[in-house]
């Protein structure tokens, strides 16, 4: 996990990401500056960009929506998410960011 954008605290993960809203399509774009990027088909109004975030990342961990919220960085481009799960969400967090590269 060396190097990853996500690490374990306590009983919960925390994935950095950077967000680009307003994209042509939702989808994973890679890594940047330690980072995963996503781009979002949601414009950054009302919260909109964030629970399409949400459900994105739920949608793709195979979780419900209520195990991942946005811990910091509401209103800004890179945000922190914290994920309620156990020790099976490691292999999970690999397989997406290898399909991100």
């Amino acid at each position: 996990m060396n190097g990853a954008p996500y690490r374990r605290q306590g009983a919960v993960w925390v994935l950095d990401v950077l967000v680009q809203p307003r994209a042509a399509r939702t989808e994973l774009a890679g890594l940047h500056d330690g980072r995963l990027k996503l781009r979002l088909t949601a414009p950054p109004v009302d919260g909109a960009a964030n629970a399409a975030l949400v459900a994105f990342l739920a949608d793709r961990l195979g979780l419900p929506r209520g195990a991942i919220d946005v811990a910091s960085g509401q209103t800004g481009r890179r945000k922190s998410i914290r994920i309620a799960a156990g020790d099976e969400l490691a292999p999970r967090l690999s397989s997406l960011l290898e399909t991100a590269a």
